[in-house]
């Protein structure tokens, strides 16, 4: 999986397509993300003795299929290769050839 936590991706498909947003949390063995903003679900909290019941709202996963990595200096979506610099693998975006970690 390519795309990791703190990366900017832009959604391609579904009810949030061409959103951006900052991945969360990245889930490899399920090839899932979460992406801040992206996909609310609502959730139902009963209540508790120190807490009252509630309606929460939170991202849900999205597949990896969805997202693409969003290049915020060229302002575009782009694919990850990776690259072999000073003896160290690093992931670089094919369109504009810019090393992004």
């Amino acid at each position: 999986m390519r795309i990791k936590k703190d990366d900017t991706v832009i959604i391609l498909t579904g009810k949030d397509k061409g959103k951006t947003g900052k991945v969360l949390k990245a889930m490899p063995k399920e090839n899932r993300v979460i992406v801040e903003g992206v996909n609310i679900q609502t959730r139902h909290q009963k209540q508790t003795q120190k807490e009252a019941a509630e309606i929460k709202h939170q991202e849900g996963p999205i597949s990896v299929s969805n997202v693409m990595y969003y290049d915020t200096k060229a302002k575009q979506a782009s694919r990850i290769g990776y690259k072999v610099e000073n003896g160290k693998k690093v992931r670089v975006a094919k369109k504009t050839g810019t090393v992004i970690d």
